[in-house]
Formats: C-alpha cells, structure tokens, sequence
C-alpha cells in the first residue's frame, strides 16, 4: 500500500504537470509556463512530503499492530499452556486415582475369591447336611405313616380342615362381637339419620294402573267418538297404539295400554277432539301429530321441573328429556319419576347428615333409573342403561360410580353410592309405594323358603311378613350355634344372588334343643 502511494502520487503530479504546462502554452505563453513549472514544482513537493508523512503514518500503525499481534499472541500462548499445565495436572490426578482403585478392585477380587472358595464349601456341607435330614425325615415319615395309619396327604388335609374350622369359629366369633358392639354404637345414629331424611322427604304413593278415564260432556260423544261403522274408534286406536274401551261408564271412555305414554297421548287427542267438536279419521290424524308436539314440549317441561325442585343446575337437555318420560314409567305400580325424586332427596338429606357430598348423591339418587326412560329396542338392563347414559351426557364418574352400584351389581365405590343404595330401598319399600301380582308374590315366597331347605341340616322354612323375613329351624343334632351362623350368612347370601326383591329380607335361624325324660 505505501508503494503504490509512493508511485502514484509522482506520476499524478506529472500528469498533472503536463496538462498545466499545454494549457499555459496554449494560453499565456513562455512566461506563463514558467509559472506553472514553478508551481508545479511546489504542488510536487508538497506531494512528496505528503507522500512521505502518509507512509510514515502506515509504517507506524503497521508496527504498532505487529506489536499488538506479537502481545495477544503471546498471551493466547500463556494461557494454552496454563490450559495444558491445568489438563496434565487433572490426567496426573486421574491416574493416581484409577491406580488407587485398582489397587482397591484388585483387593476385593482376592477377598471375593476366598469369600467363593469358604461359601463353595460350606455349599458342599450344607448339600450333605440337607441330604442326611431329608433322609431322617423320610424315616420319620414312614415311621409316623406306619403308626397312625395315615398318609402323609391324608394328615395334611385333616390338619388343614381342623385349622379352617377352628379359623372359621374364631372368625365368627370375632365378627360376632364386633357387629354387636358397631350395632349398638350406630343403631341410634342411623335410625335418626333416616327418620329425618324420611320426615323431611315425605312423599306421594299412587299406584299406577294400565288404564286412563277421559270424561265426556255428553254420552252423545261416544257415538261420535266410535263414528259412523267404528272409522273413528278404529283411527285412533291405530294412530295412538291404545285400546279404547266405550261400555257403560257414564261420561267416559277407558284407554287401556301398558305404556303410559301412549295412554297420556290418545288422552290428551280425545280430549281436544271433543274440545274442537270435529270428529273424523283425517283430523284424528292431524290432532294426533300435533299432540305428539305437545307431548314432547310436556316431558321437556316436566323434566325442567324436577330439576328446579330439587335445585339441580348444569344437566344435559337429553338427560332432562328421558327425566321428563319417567313420569310416564312405573315400576311394580310406582311412578319412576316420584321414586326416582324421592330417592334423591333422601339420599342428599342422609349425605348432608353424614358430610358426604350432598350434590354427588342428589344427582346419583335422581338419575339411579334414568335407563327406565329408554326405549325397549335397547339391550341391557336399566342399571347398565343408566350408566352408560350418565357417563355419555357428561356426569361425573363419581356419579356414574354410584349409580353403577345402586343394586350392587359392582361394590359400593363412595359412600355417597351406598347412601344412594339405601334410598332406593327406602323408597321401594315403603307401605302402598309398591305392588305386586298375587302370582308373582306367591312365587317369590316359595322360591325364598326352597333356598333355605336347600342347605345341609334345615328342617323347616317360613316365610313371614310379606316375605321381607325367613325363619329357619336346623336339626340341633347337625348343627351346632356357630355353625347356625354361618348356614345364616350363606342363606343370605344366596338370596341376594338369586332373588330380585325390594328393600331386604331378614334371615332367622333357630336351632332349639329338647331335652326329654320320663319318670316312672
């Protein structure tokens, strides 16, 4: 670089030159030119001293940066070998630890060798110690079996049977003493827990028929009704899927059908029929359809209602329709709806008494038959029914849970479930909540006493109080007081299994012993 400075800058100044001195010949002549050449040679001068004051310039700045290079050099060298003295120090470090732990492993595998070598030994001994036994035992074995006159599979079994019994008695024993103290200590607590939610919860008990009345102003209405060769009678039963039945009653017909839905539909058309005075099969047709309408909007309403009373929020509107269609829902004459509010109520009373959570048993207790609502073309039971409809329109699994086990079909998960089980019992088995065909009765009164003669040693079976309760009388030869517990715990169990029964049935087994002698 300083160089070509040193080079151009002369040639530029005679460049320069040459074309001050053509245009002073050109213009001013000799003595012009004399002055150009003059100045030229000072503007040369000037150069050159500029020339040489720049190349000093760079000559210093190079060799102030050689320096600066030459000094971070030799610091980046200083610290690379503090780096390498630092690294050797750490290898030195190492090796002198991994030395050590040589020498250490080293000690150990000669301590381990020996520590094999003194347990291979003892091995060998205890194999010949076990094997002397095992002889010894044989012997005594066979000496044992020769004396007794059992096998040693035949002892085996006898102890075990002995230490199940003696196991068995004490366990009955046990749980004996224990129900007896936790009945005397929650009987009072329980009987008022349930006495105030059932003071506080008293409800209606109407016994749903298969039949409805609808009255007439007139019996001029049921000739318009039947219309002209039965069209109109005929139009409706088709329409409505009930039976109509026009007899004798004054003022009334009779809808007959198992379904109450259809029963409230044909009545609610009847009524508006004779309200708008024109009978005939095509408007029977078009009330029909716009009662369907009504009806819809009627259950929607009725499920809106139940949730209101019972201060339920954030239910799913397909959830409040099918609780709208239990008011049209009986269970061995209970309406679903009421029993299903009823249960409810009684189990968010019981669960505020206990601190349990009020809302998980109001809602459980209220959606416990929610599968009631489901149409039959549906598989299942309505316990798996109402589950699986909870757990679809949102509900808690606490819920789903509790509902799960309202028949103790699963164990009872919280004891918001039992509380739940429990209201349903209490329900169902108030007096006039339910009914039940005079067959269907008599058939679960035989089956109940056919279970309890069924087992070893029970000689007579009564079946009493409507068959919530079953005495049984054991041969007190065949059985003795403990053994009367069990056979009660196995009947009841058996029960359970096999019988569907509202509330529950208590089990009584008396074993009696006479003792009879005569003088003569």
């Amino acid at each position: 670089m300083n160089t070509m400075l040193m080079v151009g800058i002369p040639l530029i100044s005679l460049f320069l030159l040459i074309i001050i001195f053509l245009q002073l010949k050109k213009s001013r002549g000799l003595k012009t030119l004399m002055q150009a050449e003059a100045q030229a040679r000072e503007i040369l001068a000037r150069a050159e001293e500029e020339a040489e004051r720049i190349r000093k310039k760079a000559e210093l700045e190079a060799r102030e940066r050689d320096v600066a290079r030459q000094a971070e050099f030799e610091a980046q060298t200083r610290e690379k070998k503090r780096k390498l003295a630092e690294l050797e120090r750490r290898l030195l470090h190492r090796e002198e630890s991994l030395e050590r732990r040589y020498q250490n492993l080293e000690r150990k595998e000669r301590d381990l060798s020996a520590r094999e070598k003194r347990l291979f030994q003892k091995e060998k001994e205890l194999e010949a110690e076990e094997k002397r036994i095992s002889e010894i035992l044989q012997q005594q074995t066979a000496e044992l079996e020769r004396i007794a006159g059992l096998t040693q599979e035949e002892a085996r079994n006898m102890l075990i049977k002995k230490i199940e019994d003696e196991a068995k008695l004490q366990a009955i024993q046990t749980i004996r003493r224990i129900e007896e103290e936790t009945r005397e200590k929650s009987k009072a607590l329980a009987r008022e827990i349930i006495s105030n939610a059932i003071q506080r919860s008293a409800a209606e008990h109407v016994v749903e028929t298969t039949v409805s009345v609808v009255d007439l102003p007139s019996d001029d209405m049921k000739g318009r009704i039947i219309g002209r060769e039965g069209r109109n009678i005929r139009a409706l039963e088709m329409a409505t899927g009930v039976d109509i039945i026009v007899d004798d009653t004054p003022e009334a017909v009779i809808l007959s059908s198992f379904d109450p839905l259809r029963r409230e539909l044909a009545r609610m058309a009847i009524e508006k029929l004779v309200a708008d005075g024109r009978i005939h099969p095509a408007r029977i047709e078009d009330i029909v359809e716009q009662v369907k309408g009504e009806l819809e909007e009627k259950i929607k309403q009725e499920g809106e209602n139940t949730l209101y009373e019972l201060g339920i929020h954030n239910m799913h509107p397909e959830l409040v329709k099918y609780l709208g269609k239990l008011k049209y829902r009986t269970s061995y004459g209970q309406n679903v709806l009421q029993h299903s509010k009823e249960v409810a109520m009684l189990a968010a009373l019981m669960a505020r008494e206990l601190g349990a959570d009020v809302n998980v048993a109001l809602r459980a207790g209220l959606l416990h038959d929610i599968g009631k609502a489901v149409d039959k073309d549906y598989e299942g039971t309505h316990t798996e029914l109402s589950v699986e409809l909870a757990r679809k329109y949102g509900e808690s699994e606490s819920v789903v849970q509790a509902i799960a086990s309202h028949h103790r079909d699963i164990d009872f998960p919280s004891v918001e479930a039992v509380l739940v089980q429990a209201a349903d019992t209490l329900s169902a088995a108030r007096p006039g909540a339910r009914r039940e065909l005079l067959e269907t009765y008599i058939q679960r009164l035989e089956k109940l006493e056919q279970i309890a003669t069924s087992f070893e040693g029970v000689s007579k079976a009564f079946a009493l109080q409507a068959g919530r309760e079953i005495r049984i009388i054991v041969d007190a030869q065949k059985v003795s007081d403990d053994r009367a517990m069990v056979i009660a715990r196995d009947i009841a169990q058996k029960i359970k299994d096999e019988l569907d029964y509202p509330g529950q049935i208590k089990v009584v087994v008396i074993r009696e012993m006479r003792a009879v002698e005569y003088a003569r």
